[in-house]
């Protein structure tokens, strides 16, 4: 087992990396309190995945409920189901919800945690590629809006997380590759070694090759921990982990939910925010096309946003995003590969020509 600790004093929590979810029962199950542990997860993963979790809390009074399955339903009526069934069950303070599913679910859950009985503890047990090395890390709560994507929600941390490498092995190869993607923004973000470690080992990545996603997941634990524990509220250096975000959230909500995975935007926004960055004079032209070729040939991802996206919509939709500061767009962009940085001063022009860029993005 590798554990990789959160610093946040006296919210400090561990994040375990195990390769099966019962190899470790006694460590993980000091986290659960004392109270009912309550499941939350959605249809699709109960039945993969929902008697492992049963046999981990054999000893325990465990109530489930299960959700639909899709980013669809990451909204208020799924916080509103959770707390008429905890209210239901008589749950007190003593509680723990566990978070067994993605990214949607560990948001949904992490912020019905931090609102019940205004506050009881919860853990991230993450099934998907991109909830272990990204969601289910920091205390991002929430759900969405129709008017934009986690605008509702709040930061709320775990008291654990369990990643279990042995839970990807049943994951569609979009799912992989969704992960993927915000595994190389960690390479991008400040760390080229290991973007160029991803791009030497991109074909073992794409098939689980077990030690290879096992390091690939420790190092992007690693690389979120630090930034978290730097500024937990994202009042400054964590903003740097939305590279591709600005773009992607745009995507996402003018897509409607859940007909991209937030990987598949975060990877069409990276691009994006290379293709602007080197307009603005900061990124070499070489570096911009390293990035589109890392995500399109080297992970076998879309890089272009879909046509049908007006640039006066992803205005809008970015004017609106819940990191704008006094109407301004916060962009991450980068001044080279493993070099990121934070721009709210970006020229209107050269934003629209990547808006149009379309097939030429980073050409």
């Amino acid at each position: 087992m590798e554990t990789i600790t959160v610093e946040l004093a006296d919210r400090s929590y561990p994040i375990m990396i195990v390769d099966t979810l019962l190899s470790h029962r006694a460590k993980v199950s000091g986290y659960f309190g004392v109270g009912k542990v309550v499941v939350i997860t959605n249809d699709a993963i109960a039945r993969l995945y929902l008697d492992q979790v049963r046999s981990l809390l054999h000893d325990r009074e465990v109530l489930e409920i299960v959700l639909p399955d899709g980013e669809q339903y990451k909204n208020l009526d799924a916080i509103s189901h959770i707390y008429d069934e905890l209210m239901v069950a008589k749950c007190d303070r003593k509680t723990t919800l566990l978070a067994l599913g993605g990214g949607v679910v560990g948001d949904i859950t992490g912020f019905a945690a931090a609102t019940y009985q205004r506050g009881v503890n919860f853990v991230q047990v993450p099934t998907t590629l991109l909830a272990q090395v990204d969601s289910s890390v920091g205390g991002k709560t929430g759900v969405n809006h129709p008017a934009g994507k986690n605008m509702i929600g709040a930061f709320y941390q775990p008291q654990c997380v369990v990643v279990c490498t042995d839970l990807l092995k049943t994951l569609p190869i979009r799912e992989v590759k969704a992960g993927l993607a915000e595994v190389i923004k960690y390479g991008l973000i400040n760390r080229p070694d290991f973007f160029q470690w991803l791009a030497n080992n991109s074909e073992g990545l794409l098939t689980l090759d077990s030690k290879l996603i096992a390091q690939a997941i420790k190092i992007s634990c690693e690389a979120k921990a630090e930034i978290v524990a730097a500024d937990e509220r994202e009042g400054g250096v964590r903003a740097l982990l939305n590279l591709g975000h600005t773009f992607g959230h745009a995507i996402e909500t003018a897509s409607g939910y859940g007909v991209l995975l937030h990987g598949e935007a975060v990877a069409m926004g990276m691009v994006m925010a290379a293709d602007l960055s080197m307009r603005m004079g900061l990124l070499s032209a070489a570096d911009a096309l390293t990035i589109r070729f890392m995500l399109e040939e080297k992970f076998s991802m879309q890089v272009v946003p879909p046509a049908d996206i007006t640039v006066e919509k992803f205005m809008d939709l970015m004017a609106s995003d819940k990191k704008a500061e006094q109407g301004k767009v916060r962009f991450i962009l980068l001044k080279a590969i493993g070099r990121a940085y934070i721009e709210a001063d970006v020229d209107i022009k050269l934003l629209k020509q990547t808006l149009t860029a379309g097939q030429n993005l980073c050409r």
